[in-house]
């Protein structure tokens, strides 16, 4: 998918949810789009609102997230808040009338995100979590090839990446990384990202068998995930407490494809058993975050509900994984009682 200097009208107007670093990296990538028009940012305070409105040139301002979800300013919103707001918020904008982008994790658990499908499809609008490697040409190049490696034997993929805040949990301050009242930690925050794919491509695993690391606030600081279906296994591994240069692979009997980094795809390769390497990936790949602001707009345009590569459907069965493995290494959030 390309930008198009034809994307002139009719725009599709944001209000936006959230001021953090992964706004203005969306803010970027979606801007390459003419659709998209950003025209609201909601913040707890006016000061940081009207901060980060200037930053991106955003033209209105909220501080109550109902009266930005009423306002005929807008059309959908992208959130972008804590893991445990992302329900309440959704859904509030979805009651009034607004397609809904929410970061992932999609919500805390379960039961919320199929509140969450259930509100779009009472309201008739546009639900997507916004899982941005499922939607690049180079995700989908690893769809498109993998006929080509015989009977798939193996997943595995590996998100492994240190926390600078771990180093200010080791000194006594917790960040809001690893509270769990935020429903946080290293599944939700690295894991989703090696289950997610995991899930468009091979579907519900049969069995899970989890193991992990529980840090002293009561979130999990890594995880090691083993995955059972028919005629394959599957392995993820994922950690905010030590780095990794592991790739991703998908091995299959006749060749294995290699991918680098699963949270942002910039390399595929198909490794043939016989000898022989071939690269799959795109040399020319839009911004990491274009994708799925296009792909929501499409939906919003076409009058679809839901995406077929991030689907609701996709989404229930990656939380549903997700709630499982924390039954597993006993990691409980307060959403969970709710």
């Amino acid at each position: 998918m390309k930008a198009s200097e034809n994307r002139t009208q009719p725009k599709v107007r944001f209000g936006i949810v959230g001021t953090n670093f992964i706004v203005d990296k969306v803010l970027e990538g979606a801007r390459l789009d003419s659709r998209f028009e950003p025209v609201a940012i909601y913040s707890r305070t006016q000061e940081q609102a009207d901060y980060f409105a200037a930053k991106h040139n955003i033209p209105h301002t909220f501080t109550s997230l109902e009266e930005m979800a009423a306002s005929p300013l807008i059309d959908a919103v992208y959130i972008a808040s804590p893991n445990s707001l992302h329900a309440e918020q959704s859904i509030l904008c979805m009651e009034h009338g607004k397609h809904v982008l929410c970061e992932k994790p999609f919500a805390s658990n379960a039961k919320e995100v199929k509140r969450m499908i259930d509100t779009s499809l009472k309201n008739n609008v546009t639900l997507m979590e916004a899982m941005k490697p499922t939607l690049t040409p180079n995700f989908l190049s690893i769809q498109k090839h993998l006929q080509e490696i015989g009977t798939i034997r193996r997943y595995f993929s590996c998100y492994c990446q240190y926390s600078s805040r771990y180093d200010k949990l080791k000194e006594g301050e917790v960040m809001n990384a690893f509270k769990p009242e935020l429903s946080n930690g290293a599944v939700m925050d690295l894991g989703v990202y090696t289950i997610y794919p995991m899930v468009i491509l091979f579907g519900k695993p049969k069995n899970i068998s989890a193991s992990g690391l529980k840090l002293s606030t009561g979130v999990d600081a890594q995880g090691a995930v083993n995955f059972e279906y028919e005629g394959m296994n599957a392995t993820v591994l994922y950690s905010k407490i030590a780095d990794s240069t592991l790739f991703t692979e998908i091995q299959g009997e006749e060749a294995t494809i290699v991918a680098d980094r699963m949270n942002t795809i910039s390399r595929v390769t198909v490794k043939h058993r016989r000898g022989g390497e071939v690269l799959i990936s795109s040399p020319n790949v839009m911004h990491e975050y274009y994708y799925e602001v296009a792909e929501f707009i499409d939906l919003i345009e076409q009058g679809k509900r839901e995406s077929e590569i991030n689907s609701h459907e996709n989404s229930l069965i990656t939380i549903e994984i997700v709630d499982e493995i924390r039954k597993q290494i006993g990691i409980k959030y307060p959403a969970d009682n709710v």
